[in-house]
């Protein structure tokens, strides 16, 4: 008489890495960052502490790559609409489902031994969107294109208004800005200041 025994396999590459990266979010998530331990994370994911060493020199840059994943994981390029305002409030609404990735990216900027590793929110930006294509950039270029905005007016800060202003409610009220809000921001502050006259 035959008996079959069911044989679990070892993860290797990117799936192991894949289960890696959820560990590391979820306890992110349930215990910030000071709770972000490589030997937690290594448990969670049934693996090795030297596995973990391997792909990530820190707990930081585990903390980068699982908050690299959120990002893309939700990524949405935006739909040409034809119409700047209705692209812009589509671009926002999206952005505000990022309210618990962008919490979790402002309390480890306050963790002094998170920014042993990456010492400014700069340098936390530039890890996180280094060779990634800006969604409000598109919208902003393709509104240019059909002649909507003028390129000339987008300067610094106003290329950044809206992302600034959800950044800056995400921080204050710890939630996604309302869609009244949104509209308000689009209408009355930045689309006048880029309009074409």
């Amino acid at each position: 008489m035959s008996t079959s025994k069911s044989v679990k396999t070892r993860r290797r590459g990117a799936e192991l890495e894949q289960a890696i990266i959820e560990v590391a979010w979820s306890l992110l998530l349930k215990h910030g960052y000071s709770g972000l331990t490589m030997e937690a994370v290594a448990s969670a994911a049934h693996t090795s502490r030297s596995v973990l060493a391997r792909r990530w020199r820190n707990k930081a840059d585990l903390a980068v790559a699982a908050i690299q994943q959120q990002l893309v994981k939700h990524s949405v390029e935006p739909a040409d609409r034809g119409d700047v305002r209705a692209e812009l409030l589509d671009y926002l609404d999206h952005l505000g489902s990022y309210a618990p990735t962008l919490l979790t990216v402002f309390s480890l900027l306050s963790s002094d031994a998170f920014r042993e590793t990456y010492a400014s929110a700069n340098d936390l930006r530039r890890a996180l969107t280094t060779g990634k294509t800006s969604q409000l950039a598109l919208i902003l270029r393709r509104a240019v294109d059909r002649q909507e905005i003028d390129p000339a007016k987008l300067v610094a800060p106003v290329d950044t208004l809206l992302i600034d202003l959800i950044r800056h409610h995400v921080l204050m009220n710890r939630k996604a800005p309302p869609k009244k809000l949104c509209a308000a921001w689009v209408d009355t502050i930045f689309l006048p200041l880029v309009r074409q006259h």
